[in-house]
């Protein structure tokens, strides 16, 4: 069915594209009405190739693969560049000495925009950083740094050469534990030996902990799990441990992998949370569905972790994405505790983003104002 949905929203913004293209008067003039159409034809066949052979694959399938999701975010920002450029001039009916000007300037405007959401998504991901008050938080641990990152989607597009580069990015932060908050694979296991070599590289004294997103269930989870487990990464499938003396670090699975095992939303946290236990608590979850969000404010968590949203990756889809997850991006207060849903450091589909590159979360923890030692 998705291929299926590609295929026609694709293909339709690839057929406005090419026609609103070749109704400026310079490249009509200079290409054959036949050239330009056979062109159109044969881009539009690599395209649909493309998206049946799909950019998750490992092998030769990734080129035509990542060209056809690159050139549906490539196509899609076009349109709504030139849209607006027919909007402005009634598609033709008004302002008919000035249509061709404003077709050609909705037609730069769509490639500087397209060309800025490829760097801003190709780029080394930013840093952001974040203070947050933990109730209950023991004064030693004031001031401890913790490094997340969600989203890194290692795969076709990202291997372990891409993630060594985030390794060195995390450990200048210097963090005292680092966590990966899900989707740290596109699909399948990436099967590069070198990973684990890379993954050992990370310098954070407390530990690099990570839970399940949906992604890992796309493909072989439990290898994939295996796979960064030899580099020394923790898993937290719906358990907890005490971090540090005072500070309880919590993870529950993949919602959608457990609701597909008849669980509901909330299962693995009523597993790990029973109750509030008067300790400092951090939770990762990958999805921040709002019953997760409430029930975990609700068990006393102090800071919960979140992505998978992407920060709605290429605008305007961020407001579709905020009418299925309202906390969608950033630090949120609920209930007396504190929500960062990040946009994550890798992206899904074309290595596109629109406006916002992707993000690594340095945190600094800090205890309550009057905590005593």
């Amino acid at each position: 069915m998705f291929s299926i949905v590609l295929n026609i929203v694709g293909s339709l913004f690839h057929l406005y594209v090419a026609a609103r293209l070749y109704a400026l008067a310079p490249v009509r003039s200079r290409i054959p009405a036949r050239a330009w159409w056979i062109g159109a034809l044969l881009l539009w066949c690599v395209y649909i190739a493309g998206v049946h052979l799909g950019d998750a694959a490992l092998d030769w399938r990734w080129w035509p693969g990542q060209f056809a999701v690159t050139w549906l975010g490539i196509s899609f920002v076009m349109s709504m560049c030139l849209l607006l450029a027919d909007l402005a001039s009634g598609f033709g009916f008004w302002w008919r000495a000035h249509t061709q000007a404003i077709r050609a300037a909705g037609a730069v405007a769509g490639v500087l925009l397209a060309a800025f959401a490829l760097y801003q998504g190709m780029r080394a991901p930013v840093i952001v950083e974040q203070e947050v008050v933990i109730e209950n938080l023991p004064p030693a641990l004031d001031g401890a740094v913790i490094a997340a990152v969600s989203d890194i989607h290692l795969g076709a597009q990202r291997r372990s050469d891409w993630m060594a580069a985030r390794v060195a990015q995390i450990n200048a932060l210097q963090p005292a534990a680092v966590l990966l908050v899900g989707d740290l694979v596109e699909d399948e296991p990436i099967g590069e030996p070198q990973l684990a070599g890379v993954l050992r590289g990370f310098r954070a004294p407390l530990g690099v902990w990570a839970v399940t997103g949906n992604h890992e269930f796309y493909g072989d989870a439990e290898t994939t799990v295996s796979e960064f487990a030899e580099g020394g990464v923790r898993w937290l499938r719906d358990r907890q441990v005490e971090l540090a003396p005072g500070l309880v670090l919590a993870g529950i699975e993949d919602i959608g992998a457990t609701m597909r095992r008849g669980g509901s939303l909330t299962d693995g946290l009523a597993r790990i949370l029973p109750d509030a236990h008067g300790k400092a608590t951090i939770l990762m979850s990958h999805i921040p569905a709002s019953a997760v969000v409430e029930e975990a404010s609700r068990r006393g968590v102090g800071l919960m972790l979140s992505g998978h949203t992407h920060g709605g990756q290429i605008w305007p889809f961020s407001h579709a994405v905020e009418q299925r997850f309202p906390k969608y991006a950033g630090a949120y207060e609920v209930g007396g505790m504190t929500l960062f849903v990040t946009r994550g450091a890798g992206s899904w589909g074309p290595r596109m983003r629109l406006w916002k590159a992707g993000e690594i979360v340095k945190i600094t923890l800090r205890a309550p104002q009057g905590a005593t030692t």
